[in-house]
């Protein structure tokens, strides 16, 4: 206890808190300490500010598993997109260059083989083939600007129809129909009818342009008095006919699923009330009502959409009918009209055989 400066009669005090028998005071105990504590700094005089020390130099932390994780995870989404930018790099270019190539060729073949607003080239250009559609479909589309195919509004979709209607004349087509998604064209028969006049007499001449009606489902048709009766006359060049009446069917999306949909509902009512047994309604029956209501299977139809897509075009007429389009092509062109007709010329029909 020396080196501690207690003596032996204090440090039994401090253990046995009594000193000489007597037990110590709270007062006691503080005045026998108090020699052994540090001095008590002035009231006045403030705790002095410790030094301040430069903060040890940070040791570099070593990498956790999260940020493994986080930092591989970065790196591969890196990768992925790299590979998917360079991807689609290379079919965008593969994509635009084969459209540049095709259209080039469409513009070379359409100078090379241009009709010329001439029955007779056009008649030239199908006398080999064996067969021709007896009722051919297209689908077109009313644009608001000319930026896809070059004919916008109304009166491009109605050139577009005149000139089908022309080229359908010229090769003997006698039943063309079309198909445009809102119906604007049967809003407009009348001067629909004389826009395709003019253009059959531009191609055939007023003596021997064919007559021409115009069909609408759930619409009166329109044909002028002096249209003559369908007939079919041989042409001297070819060997083919040319018809003496050409008969347009427009047809829109309310000739669809809805025209479906209302036959449906009539023959169940039919069968509900007893007036049709419903053992009667049968896929025979159901195709001879579409059929009247709105029209029969077309033989070929014809898109002139980069894409196929059918606009909602009425499904039921569609189970047996040959679909042609061309890849990147916009917008209605005499060759893909042509091209159409000599692929449906090759087609063997086998009708489930």
């Amino acid at each position: 206890m020396a080196s501690t400066g207690i003596t032996p009669r204090e440090s039994t005090a401090f253990h046995r808190n009594s000193l000489d028998g007597k037990q110590l005071t709270p007062n006691e105990r503080e005045q026998l300490l108090k020699p052994f504590l540090p001095p008590e700094p002035s009231s006045s005089s403030t705790e002095p500010s410790r030094p301040s020390t430069p903060a040890p130099a940070s040791k570099p932390r070593r990498h956790t598993s999260h940020q493994l994780k986080r930092n591989t995870g970065l790196v591969r989404h890196a990768i992925h997109v790299l590979i998917y930018t360079v991807i689609h790099a290379i079919f965008s270019v593969f994509f635009r260059f084969r459209r540049a190539w095709r259209l080039v060729c469409s513009k070379v073949v359409a100078l090379m083989f241009y009709h010329h607003r001439t029955p007779e080239f056009i008649r030239k250009d199908v006398k080999n083939l064996e067969k021709l559609p007896d009722h051919l479909s297209v689908i077109l589309e009313f644009h608001e600007n000319d930026e896809d195919q070059g004919n916008a509004g109304l009166e491009g979709l109605v050139n577009d129809v005149c000139e089908l209607a022309a080229w359908s004349a010229s090769v003997g087509i006698p039943l063309l129909s079309i198909y445009e998604k809102n119906g604007i064209l049967k809003n407009c028969r009348p001067q629909l009818h004389a826009s395709i006049s003019l253009t059959l007499d531009s191609y055939f001449g007023p003596q021997r342009k064919p007559s021409l009606s115009l069909h609408a489902p759930h619409l009166p048709s329109y044909s002028p008095p002096s249209t003559p009766p369908r007939s079919s006359t041989p042409n001297s060049e070819g060997g083919k006919t040319a018809p003496h009446h050409l008969t347009i069917l427009l047809l829109s999306a309310a000739d669809g699923r809805e025209t479906m949909c209302d036959l449906t509902k009539t023959l169940s009512d039919m069968a509900q009330k007893d007036s049709l047994n419903p053992y009667d309604i049968t896929a025979d029956l159901i195709s001879a009502e579409l059929i009247e209501a709105v029209s029969g299977e077309p033989d070929l139809l014809i898109l002139f959409s980069p894409t196929v897509v059918l606009k909602g075009y009425p499904p039921w007429q569609l189970r047996l009918t040959e679909i042609f389009h061309l890849p990147d092509n916009k917008g209605v062109n005499y060759q893909v009209f042509i091209r159409a007709l000599h692929k449906y010329a090759k087609v063997e029909m086998r009708l489930g055989k």
